[in-house]
């Protein structure tokens, strides 16, 4: 989720957070350090030299000391020979010993990664395993999900409520991993020990529940599913459980909900009105709910709400819009609760299709800011109504940096992946102008990059190839630069002629014109001034169609 600095200039606006909120959001950082590049590197050598297969983490929380103790088991499989490699893990928490076939292994720590040796040689293909013991007091979130660590919170009854959340930050800031977005685990067993009388409730299906001796109970979950790592959570409290089912495209999905004893009766009427009606549009438009076999989960959390995979993080305070407002201003956005929709649109993008770097987090945010026009179109039942959410959310675009961030350094690009990034969708889906195919698109490349982890670049490909169009150029122009594109319009001698005023070379954006009140035409203008032919149109008749094209138009 953390709708980044678009959504924090526009909370600026309608006074729902603080400047503070934002500031690590909302400033660029463009010097890099080797700090960055040992988090952000995805390609390097002792990261590339295993793959991850199953964790598992296995912490005690110690509430009234905001610590935790305890390892995490690592089972890998060698991509070639190798004596090295490195996992991550924040350096404010202290590494008690890292254990291999019963005995220690000599490591050392540079910021935050951990380069550990090996007594020989693990050859390619061979399966191994280490742990890791680790303790300390976490980095504490200051403003979570957008300044994240672990949060130790009390509800309004004085009793802990502690979550976790990560993203962008990385996961390694409270448990170690490897911490980045291209190997995910194929499946993990996450164990919470927690003070007696509390609950943990964590990602996938709950195996075991153990009462331990020194006053603490263990919360045994299984995630079955390939995983990210950020989404990895723990959420702790005093909470209680009510369950259901849907009937969708796989067969019986259960949906688990926990939630404060308190808040019970408006959870299930809020949670009721939203989450089948979300499944429902969902599955439509993408294909089925990539979970199935852990389930799906809505957990009551302090902070507004994060996408943790089959454990969606809650927060909304079960009110419609976002907090009780439309985001759009077109008063859409109120009939329905945006933290359900929103967070479990990331269940499609971002946790099935995962990107490789966080410079490609449109990937995760585009597709599922766009998805809120997408369920909004399904569930009233009007292309015109979706349409006109997505035209509204452009009040919080900045254009202040290009979307796509810097790769290999742990660097997201500017917070307008989401509301430019869903103009953007919206504008591919005009252009294609056939929605059964722009359907078969969106559930292609579920189907297509399903469990997978993906590029910018693999995702336009499977657009073009799909649409049988180069839409390459219109991508690059949103993605990679900061300006929209301009259309010019020049009227001479009874003469029209268009052109594309655009940084990317060779753009040519089929665009929607008519004389005023008549029916609209494409045409394909390019950098190039061409004639255009829609017969009629004059300076005074011309009407460009900007509520699906997020462009500039000047007319001389």
């Amino acid at each position: 989720m953390k709708l980044r600095s678009a959504l924090g200039l526009l909370m600026l606006l309608i006074g729902i957070a603080p400047l503070s909120s934002q500031a690590q959001l909302l400033t660029a950082r463009q010097n890099f350090t080797r700090k960055d590049s040992l988090q952000g590197n995805q390609n390097a050598p002792l990261r590339t030299c295993y793959d991850i297969n199953y964790y598992h983490l296995d912490v005690k929380f110690d509430i009234v000391n905001k610590f935790i103790s305890g390892s995490n088991l690592f089972r890998f499989t060698a991509t070639r020979d190798m004596d090295k490699l490195q996992f991550d893990l924040f350096d404010n928490l202290k590494i008690e010993k890292v254990l291999y076939k019963g005995k220690e292994l000599t490591f050392k720590r540079e910021f935050n990664a951990v380069f550990l040796d090996f007594p020989g040689t693990i050859k390619a293909g061979a399966k191994d395993e280490f742990t890791v013991f680790y303790s300390g007091n976490p980095t504490i979130a200051k403003n979570p999900p957008w300044d994240g660590g672990v949060a130790f919170k009390t509800d309004s009854l004085g009793k802990p409520w502690i979550s976790t959340a990560c993203e962008g930050i990385g996961a390694s800031i409270w448990w170690p991993n490897k911490d980045q977005m291209t190997d995910e685990a194929d499946s993990i067993l996450i164990s919470i020990s927690v003070p007696k009388g509390l609950k943990d409730v964590s990602n996938g299906r709950l195996r075991k529940v153990t009462e331990l001796k020194d006053g603490y109970t263990r919360f045994d979950w299984f995630v079955g599913n390939k995983i990210n790592n950020y989404n990895v959570e723990a959420n702790i409290g005093d909470y209680v459980h009510f369950s259901d089912s849907y009937m969708g495209e796989k067969g019986k999905l259960t949906l688990d909900y926990w939630v404060l004893p308190y808040n019970l009766e408006r959870a299930k009427k809020q949670f009721a009105a939203n989450v089948k009606p979300m499944l429902k549009a969902f599955e439509y438009w993408f294909g089925p709910y990539p979970f199935y076999e852990d389930g799906y989960k809505l957990i009551e959390t302090s902070h507004l709400g994060m996408e943790h995979q089959s454990g969606v993080a809650y927060g909304n305070k079960y009110r419609n819009g976002y907090l009780g407002r439309d985001l759009s201003g077109t008063g859409h956005g109120l009939n329905w609760d945006f933290i359900v929709v929103h967070e479990s649109g990331h269940e499609w993008f971002g946790n099935n299709i995962t990107n490789k770097d966080v410079a490609d987090m449109w990937i995760h945010e585009g597709f599922t800011n766009y998805s809120e026009s997408l369920f909004i179109e399904h569930f009233m039942n009007s292309k015109e109504k979706g349409i006109e959410y997505v035209h509204g959310t452009r009040r919080a675009i900045q254009n202040d940096q290009p979307i796509i961030g810097t790769y290999g350094v742990n660097k997201e690009g500017s917070g307008d992946m989401y509301y430019k990034g869903g103009n953007l969708l919206n504008m591919v889906r005009t252009i294609i102008n056939d929605d059964e195919k722009w359907r078969a698109i969106l559930r292609g490349l579920n189907k297509t990059f399903y469990h997978q982890t993906t590029t910018t670049e693999a995702v336009v490909k499977y657009i073009n190839d799909q649409a049988s169009m180069n839409l390459t150029p219109i991508f690059d122009q949103y993605l990679r630069y900061k300006h929209i594109p301009t259309l010019e319009f020049r009227f001479e001698n009874g003469t029209a002629t268009a052109r594309w005023i655009s940084e990317v070379r060779g753009f040519n954006m089929p665009v929607r014109v008519r004389t005023k009140g008549g029916k609209w035409k494409f045409i394909t203008p390019t950098t190039r001034v061409t004639p255009i032919n829609v017969q009629g149109l004059t300076k005074e008749n011309l009407e460009v169609d900007t509520l699906n094209y997020y462009i500039g138009v000047l007319v001389e």
